[in-house]
């Protein structure tokens, strides 16, 4: 007994240490079809289409087609894609109550999430019995979360709803369910649409990330997808992950004057202060999203007196060029091109989460039909095995 208890000391002693990957850095944790970003190009690729080619030459529904279905569609898969998404455009009296009732205070990634979690308690279905089910999630979040989001900030603005129309695509009706459809509304520029539309598909997709990997683990629980989505959006509100758009407009707000954002940069650098809109874990040589978003938003200042951002823009990612040679994020020019379609700040990140239901979705079939729970392990460094004393000892 002795021998044998020693020897399993000493082997415990000689146990290698654990590679442990804070914050999964490095770490393959499945395969996935979805989305890569190739090595040789730098592209983000969704299905192995470049996606600065699918922004040049696709609307935001043939991308959102593409992630569920593989291939782009043909004229006709388009129209019964649309025709049956569209179908969704109405929301439950329920849900606008609900909407009504939250603080104005509240955060709109709360209402997003609120409004998700309702929508899964209508659902008759309590687990997700297959992946059509899915796909029926999904249609039904495209199309009323951007109802959610417009009600949400015409309710704060003390404006009445604007109803959806459902002969416009998605980034059209929604601009027009926010800004109405005067002249002097987005929704009623086309270029104002398309470039707005660009932004949804260069967010839709990006892998694994925090968001999608968290709609991914309660997916392999064999939860329901109302479940993962909402999941999902609470991990894409924080400022390290979906929030950092927000985080971008305030900056330059603060900020204010292009002349002082040189500066500003580096006292951020000097005080080694968390930069919002720079760098990324996947890119090594600068986010291949970046020249689209960039291309509309500089587009946009064109068109709504945005020179004083652009100048912004400029003196901030040439400061942080000039210290550290980090590369701006797709954040960076999408915080600014939110803000000249007249967004509210606290609002962009919700327009991510309407964008990346594309992707959301796409991962979660792809979990669903070849799942294994997710259930890392972890390594322990608290104190060993001890006992407990009694109160009336301590």
């Amino acid at each position: 007994m002795t021998t044998s208890t020693a020897t399993t000391n000493t082997a415990a002693q000689a146990a290698p240490e654990p590679d442990v990957r804070k914050g999964l850095y490095g770490v393959v944790a499945d395969y996935t079809a979805v989305s890569k970003v190739m090595p040789e190009t730098n592209s983000l690729t969704y299905r192995g289409y470049a996606v600065q080619d699918l922004v040049e030459h696709c609307s935001f529904e043939e991308v959102f087609y593409l992630l569920w279905n593989g291939e782009l569609p043909t004229g006709d898969q388009l129209a019964e894609f649309n025709r049956k998404g569209r179908s969704y455009r109405s929301l439950d009296p329920g849900l606008i109550s609900l909407i009504h009732s939250l603080p104005t205070e509240c955060h709109p990634m709360d209402v997003m999430r609120t409004a998700v979690s309702y929508m899964g308690t209508k659902d008759p279905e309590h687990f997700t019995p297959d992946t059509e089910h899915i796909t029926h999630v999904g249609h039904n979040l495209l199309a009323q979360l951007p109802m959610v989001l417009a009600m949400d900030i015409r309710r704060r603005q003390g404006k009445d709803i604007v109803a959806p129309d459902p002969e416009k695509s998605v980034a059209e009706n929604l601009l027009s369910m926010v800004f109405g459809n005067g002249p002097e509304s987005p929704a009623s520029n086309p270029e104002d649409v398309r470039d707005f539309e660009k932004s949804l598909i260069l967010y839709a997709e990006h892998s694994f990330n925090a968001s999608t990997f968290t709609g991914r683990v309660i997916t392999s629980t064999r939860s329901d997808v109302y479940s993962a989505i909402t999941g999902a959006i609470g991990a894409l509100k924080g400022p390290l992950h979906g929030g950092a758009n927000e985080f971008v407009m305030h900056t330059m707000l603060a900020i204010d004057d292009p002349g002082m954002a040189s500066d500003w940069v580096n006292n951020a650098l000097d005080n080694k202060d968390l930069i919002m809109g720079f760098g990324h874990r996947v890119y090594k040589k600068g986010d291949s999203r970046v020249p689209s978003m960039e291309k509309s938003f500089r587009a946009l200042a064109e068109r709504h007196d945005g020179a004083k951002w652009v100048a912004m823009y400029e003196n901030m990612r040439d400061a942080m060029d000039s210290r550290t040679g980090i590369k701006p994020n797709l954040d960076f020019p999408a915080g600014p091109a939110y803000h000249l379609l007249g967004f509210p700040v606290d609002f962009f990140t919700p327009l991510f989460v309407i964008a990346r239901v594309a992707g959301w979705t796409a991962h979660i079939v792809e979990q669903y039909e070849d799942n294994s729970l997710i259930r890392p392990l972890s390594a322990y460094n608290g104190p060993e095995q001890r006992e407990v004393v009694p109160m009336d000892q301590r």
